[in-house]
């Protein structure tokens, strides 16, 4: 038997939010009038396995409000929804002052970027102990790939006595593999960075489901 949008509404009260199933927490956010419960509404979208919330925050409220029929309404308020997840991931106190691993990247990087429908390009810049001195967001492009300026990105490192730096961007195709274009990019950072003695340590490319590394690829020199 389905829950009705009062009982969903009583669990939450008594149980708190952790008590709730996905389906249950779309199905609060959607409650509005209509024929159907959220709830039956909720697991609609759900049953379909393209419709991950990770894809659901993809998408813009224009296709949000086609589902199923929502409206626009209960479009925005999933919209935001999806959005405030993203920036708490973003703002948990977990992201290392040094890095010393792939691992630490991923913490700093994927929360931020995995999510993204856009394409984003960002640098970090290490100390000669690894530690970061700056993290900064380089641009910021489509679905298929943002303009990077090499230039930026060193005169940046050169100003922060930066000892090496690491390069970082997001698929949002989901494709956790390098482009040619990928490659020329962080051939001509590297060749610009030699020139101040400046080292490019990786270029890790994040997708919602995996990430690529030049270096554990062998594609940094």
């Amino acid at each position: 038997m389905t829950m009705t949008d009062k009982e969903l509404r009583e669990k939450l009260v008594s149980r708190g939010a952790e008590s709730l199933s996905d389906k249950e927490l779309l199905a609060v956010i959607l409650q509005g009038d209509g024929p159907d419960s959220a709830v039956e509404i909720a697991g609609r979208i759900l049953s379909n396995p393209e419709h991950s919330f990770t894809a659901l925050s993809r998408m813009g409220i224009k296709r949000l409000r086609m589902l199923e029929g929502i409206g626009i309404k209960r479009a925005a308020l999933l919209s935001a929804a999806l959005e405030l997840g993203r920036r708490l991931a973003c703002e948990r106190p977990e992201a290392p002052v040094s890095v010393r691993t792939d691992d630490d990247v991923l913490r700093i990087f994927h929360p931020q970027l995995a999510g993204l429908a856009h394409e984003e390009f960002w640098v970090l810049y290490l100390s000669s102990a690894n530690t970061i001195i700056d993290k900064a967001k380089i641009s910021q492009g489509g679905v298929s790939g943002a303009t990077v300026d090499h230039k930026l990105i060193v005169k940046r490192a050169v100003e922060l006595l930066a000892s090496s730096v690491i390069l970082v961007h997001n698929h949002p195709s989901g494709i956790a593999e390098a482009s040619d274009e990928d490659r020329f990019v962080t051939d001509k950072i590297e060749l610009a960075a030699s020139l101040f003695d400046i080292a490019v340590l990786d270029h890790i490319i994040v997708t919602s489901g995996g990430y690529f590394s030049f270096r554990k690829e062998g594609l940094i020199k």
